[in-house]
């Protein structure tokens, strides 16, 4: 069976505070209908000082939906590591564990957007060292012992729930994300389909002595939206999706790789291009991909559409792909 997830970014250009308070409060109630219908994870995400509202606290977001949900996992793909204060971050992530059970499941990468850095005066050449600080901090604080930190010495408490500690990857696209991820001994999760690099990231785990694995994003990975009907859908809310395509397109630079990467400049090149996908429930199930991808809100979409589009994945694609 493959793995079911529901992504949202709760994007929405032009949202006045109630719209997009309404925005929210419709992404908690499908996480919820998520939960019950057997979907296996919710996906977010954090981005700063984006002009259509992209969500910037992915942890706070979490914490609603594990309120509203009892089984289903949320991952927070990715967090900008650097960003964050180590010793806060630590404590923040021990109580989303504590209060779900073992549910999150966290992706460390380092952005790609100086102006992220510069909106929290963090400097943008230092995030490699930020970043090591970050992960070894967050290893030594859920020990729940004391450490050193900054030439002090520090306990952080409550000990998370998961043993030994919660579900943390590195993410991103390069040879010193795997070489990183490798070192501290966690996880390596890929941008993209990047075997060369998961290759990589093996030889420096036998170079560092360390264990680990890979969770490597298949190579079609899709957003996929769900319609009785693609080509009406396609011609009243491809709007939404070619939004977000170009978004990530002003942000990423040549060398950015990148499952959600687009090139298109119109709605037609945006369907032929096949990043994101608007299917009929039974084309969804014949598609034979390792991972499902919802994404019923994307780029400013109508609630109500997200809605119908989440429904049909729920009712009838899930169900028809062994759910």
């Amino acid at each position: 069976m493959p793995v079911t997830v529901v992504r949202f970014n709760l994007v929405e250009p032009g949202a006045t505070p109630a719209s997009l308070a309404a925005r929210y409060r419709a992404a908690l109630e499908m996480a919820a209908y998520a939960d019950e219908h057997g979907i296996t994870t919710v996906q977010t995400e954090e981005h700063h000082g984006a002009e259509n509202n992209w969500l910037p606290s992915p942890f706070a977001f979490a914490g609603a939906v594990f309120g509203a949900t009892r089984r289903i996992a949320v991952t927070v793909s990715a967090i900008i590591g650097p960003l964050h204060t180590p010793l806060r971050l630590a404590e923040e992530i021990a109580v989303l564990d504590l209060l779900s059970g073992g549910r999150l499941v966290t992706v460390a990468g380092i952005g790609y957007r100086p102006e992220e850095y510069a909106l929290f005066d963090v400097d943008w050449k230092r995030r490699g060292r930020l970043q090591d600080e970050l992960l070894e901090t967050l290893l030594k604080a859920w020990t729940g012992e004391e450490f050193e930190y900054r030439g002090r010495t520090v306990r952080v408490t409550p000990r998370p729930y998961t043993d030994p500690h919660p579900l943390l990857l590195v993410g991103g696209s390069s040879k010193a994300a795997a070489r990183r991820a490798a070192r501290f001994g966690l996880p390596f999760f890929p941008s993209a389909h990047l075997p060369e690099l998961e290759t990589y990231y093996k030889e420096r785990l036998v170079e560092y002595g360390t264990e680990g694995w890979t969770m490597m994003p298949a190579a079609e990975t899709p957003l996929l939206h769900i319609a009785e009907d693609p080509d009406r859908t396609w011609a009243e809310y491809g709007r939404h999706f070619l939004h977000e395509a170009r978004t990530y397109a002003s942000w990423q630079s040549g060398d950015i790789r990148s499952a959600v990467r687009s090139a298109a400049t119109t709605v037609d090149e945006l369907r032929a291009e096949g990043v994101y996908r608007i299917l009929t429930p039974q084309q969804c199930a014949a598609q034979g991909l390792d991972s499902l991808v919802l994404h019923p809100l994307a780029g400013g979409m109508p609630v109500e559409e997200g809605w119908r589009s989440l429904r049909l994945f729920a009712e009838r694609v899930v169900p028809a792909v062994g759910g």
